[in-house]
């Protein structure tokens, strides 16, 4: 398999151990004083926004951020609960920046490129250095050292938490920090502005047009760069764990104005979320994988089991991944974990109401730290109450808010019975295609975080995100950018009334007339959720060519019938939710066909992505690598659809065999 010539990857030669180190000191810089005349332009102000834009502005450059939230405390970064991972190794229990590199590719099922991930392991280190000095809260052992916790894929404790809040604090580690640079005059935020288009020149990007979604007034705005951090694309399903503002728009618009869009079949679905309660519902709420730290996951042994869960006895209880997989037990990669969950479900071995649940149950949990504690406190011959009383004071400590919100949507208290959890949408591993230095294919645009495909593969591992965005934004991209800007010194700015910008911004008020001159019948919000229906049920957790094929044909029927029959109430020239909501949905309307082109197209099983037509004889991901070890980069062609090129993923570090977790 040869990769496309369209393709280069710009991954460093050398050891896999000393290229990014041997990178660093030899790429080209660019002197203090130009950095000066430089303009850059990040798009979303989440953790690897907010810490590209400080960073960049602390290094020299002219910096302008722009997010669509109010605020970039707003970003949906604020979510992610559980934890970061780095190789820290605090518990001397045999971790390493080589055994991180290796979860990760192996998490991923070995579709990622190898040269990324080892520098993503290398430098997570750091970004606990540099949270801890910002004075984000980790959580610490009693002798003062950083606390850690497990997640799921690996055997060793590398995640470093802030109780259950781990992302709010780590963004704002990074909000303090882009907002220092606010204050300095070296960063120009711009709140409530959506991206509308990418402006390209010679083949090069050279600016934005933004809307400002509080007047409606379109801008233009160049940069002699563009980082794109604006996060993933699951809420295509309508139902996922996303803020109901997480869209793909800017995305998708670079990927229409030529970036390569990677893998886009490539859906994480989270195992532990709170089960879907009824059509009401426009998002669903994430239980921290971190959960499964501690929690066992079960089903009653037998079918259609409608006994409470506390009356179900020990030994008619099925621990089915401690049962299938024993080496890792509740901590096996999501997808597995998922996947395991769906199959007890289909089979009737469900919980709850809807028997579409299984139950994460922390009762052991709390038996074992209540008895720690007592013999801790010196207590002889403690009762069960005092036993259960200190256990769940542990539990509280570590988890308390996660069980207080599970408690504020159920109406259960899961310190006296098990949580109930099924399988969501969570993250996309799929994102524009990024070469080593995280530009994509189109000169001067660089996607940053879960925007890109980068790091991994075919499955993200727990705690891997924050850890992702952070590396990008405060470790790789200040030193890789230089290697772009460092020959477009020369380059003045463009002045925005080029014919380029013109024709942008002409383009993007055409498609924002267009949507408010329709007047059809139908809501928004009802053409997102037959959309999220159609992707659920033919593209979500498992997939075949039959139901991907209709799937495709009901995507442009679907299509067809939102450009003549939705309606977008209000004005242009306003604050218009409909009108942000009607160009978002537009596009996962689009990129919804080819993510199903992608998963047709991919004839095996690996990480997210699970063809049913390829299984192994007892139900696990079957790859295929003489055919797929690649990454799939589509080219946009217009009414023509799209074009594959393919980038070989060659491994030299790490040999290529099937998953196992058992």
């Amino acid at each position: 398999m040869a990769t496309s010539p369209k393709l280069d990857a710009k991954v460093p030669d050398g050891a896999l151990e000393t290229k990014w180190t041997k990178y660093r000191s030899t790429v080209p810089l660019v002197n203090p004083a130009n950095k000066r005349n430089l303009e850059i332009l990040v798009v979303g102000t989440g953790l690897a926004g907010a810490s590209a834009a400080s960073t960049l502005a602390e290094l020299g450059y002219k910096v302008k951020a722009f997010c669509y939230q109010d605020s970039p405390r707003r970003a949906h970064s604020i979510a992610a609960q559980g934890g970061i991972n780095a190789a820290k190794n605090y518990q001397n229990d045999g971790d390493s920046v080589y055994r991180l590199f290796y979860d990760t590719i192996k998490g991923g099922d070995y579709r990622a490129r190898e040269g990324n991930v080892y520098r993503l392991a290398e430098v997570s280190g750091s970004i606990i250095d540099q949270c801890v000095a910002q004075g984000v809260p980790f959580a610490r052992e009693y002798g003062g050292l950083l606390s850690n916790r497990s997640f799921g894929g690996t055997q060793v404790q590398r995640t470093f938490y802030a109780a259950g809040q781990t992302g709010q604090q780590l963004l704002l580690g990074a909000y303090s920090s882009l907002q220092r640079q606010i204050s300095l005059g070296n960063v120009q935020m711009y709140t409530r502005h959506e991206m509308q288009d990418v402006v390209v020149v010679d083949g090069k990007c050279r600016g934005l047009i933004v809307r400002n979604l509080v007047t409606g007034e379109l801008e233009r705005h160049f940069g002699h760069a563009v980082l794109l951090c604006s996060g993933g694309y699951g809420n295509i399903f309508y139902l996922s764990t996303n803020a109901l503002g997480s869209n793909v728009t800017a995305a998708w618009k670079a990927h229409k104005k030529g970036a390569f869009f990677s893998n886009p079949c490539y859906t994480q679905i989270h195992p532990t979320c709170i089960p879907v309660s009824g059509d009401h519902q426009s998002k669903l709420t994430l239980m921290s994988e971190s959960l499964r730290n501690d929690g066992r996951i079960w089903v009653p042994k037998k079918q259609g089991d409608d006994r409470n869960a506390n009356d179900i006895a020990e030994a008619e209880r099925d621990y089915y991944l401690e049962r299938r997989y024993p080496a890792f037990g509740n901590l096996v990669p999501r997808d597995i974990a998922s996947r395991a969950a769906k199959e007890r479900c289909d089979a009737g071995y469900g919980v709850g109401k809807s028997k579409m649940a299984v139950y994460l149950d922390y009762a052991d949990a709390i038996l074992r730290y209540g008895k720690g504690e007592a013999n801790k406190n010196g207590l002889h011959n403690p009762s069960e109450a005092q036993i259960h009383d200190l256990g769940i004071a542990v539990v509280k400590e570590k988890y308390g808010n996660l069980f207080d919100m599970y408690q504020q949507i159920t109406g259960e208290n899961p310190y006296d019975v098990p949580m109930r959890i099924y399988p969501a949408v969570h993250y996309t591993m799929g994102g524009l295609w990024v070469d080593y230095n995280l530009m994509t294919n189109v000169p001067g645009l660089y996607a940053l975080g879960e925007a890109n495909f980068s790091d991994h593969g075919a499955n993200r591992l727990g705690a891997s995100a924050l850890m992702q965005g952070l590396a990008d934004g405060y470790f790789v991209i200040p030193y890789t950018i230089g290697s772009y800007l460092a020959g477009e010194i020369r380059n003045k700015a463009l002045p925005t009334d080029h014919e380029a910008f013109v024709q942008a911004e002409k383009t993007a008020r055409e498609r924002i007339e267009k949507l408010i001159a329709i007047q059809g019948t139908q809501t928004v919000g009802s053409f997102h959720k037959r959309l999220g229906k159609i992707m659920w049920d033919k593209c979500g957790m498992a997939r075949n060519a039959e139901g991907l094929n209709e799937a495709i044909q009901e995507i442009r029927a679907l299509r067809d019938e939102f450009w003549t029959d939705v309606r977008v109430t209000g004005d242009a020239d306003e604050l218009n939710i409909e009108l942000e909501k009607a160009g978002r949905v537009a596009d996962f309307l689009e990129l919804g066909e080819l993510m199903c082109i992608d998963a047709l197209n991919r004839e095996e099983s690996c990480g997210g992505h699970f063809r049913e037509e390829h299984q192994t004889e007892e139900g696990e991901a079957l790859r295929d690598d003489e055919n797929f070890a690649y990454v799939a980069a589509w080219e946009h062609q217009g009414e023509k659809g799209w074009n594959l090129h393919k980038e070989e993923l060659v491994f030299e570090n790490i040999k290529i065999a099937q998953r196992s977790y058992k």
